[in-house]
């Protein structure tokens, strides 16, 4: 049964919830910013374009994937806020990186089951630059 105590122990966890993310994305966010007014996202930006743009995205998504990848999807999250971004090349970064995310984490948990850490990563990247490509070859 539904209760009021119910609510307040539902808005308390909500509120637990979003302190522990906002420690991830204000930062990423913050960290995001001065990389554009620094100039060095720029730089980043033009290195990481013709790779970038098989999957119809800016240069500046770089910095999005390699953050899901190798930190977390969160930080990519904090990341994707601080960059504009339209529909189509929002829901490719969705694919490609639920699909490979947190892959330092995941591989040692992975790893500790008996599967492959070479293969556990291998198999996930190959699938999300799969279908970062096919998803932007039909939509894009």
């Amino acid at each position: 049964m539904v209760t009021a105590d119910t609510f307040k122990r539902g808005f308390k966890n909500g509120i637990s919830t979003l302190i522990e993310l906002s420690k991830i994305l204000v930062p990423v966010y913050i960290g995001v910013e001065l990389l554009d007014a620094s100039g060095l996202l720029n730089i980043l930006a033009e290195f990481f374009e013709p790779v970038m743009s098989i999957f119809g995205l800016p240069g500046e998504a770089s910095l999005i994937i390699i953050l899901s990848y190798f930190l977390n999807i969160y930080a990519g999250l904090g990341a994707i806020a601080a960059i504009e971004l339209d529909t189509v090349q929002l829901t490719t970064i969705a694919i490609m990186t639920s699909i490979a995310h947190s892959l330092i984490t995941e591989t040692a948990i992975a790893k500790k089951l008996g599967v492959s850490a070479a293969a556990s990563i291998v198999v996930r990247v190959f699938f999300s630059v799969l279908m970062g490509i096919l998803y932007y070859r039909m939509f894009g």
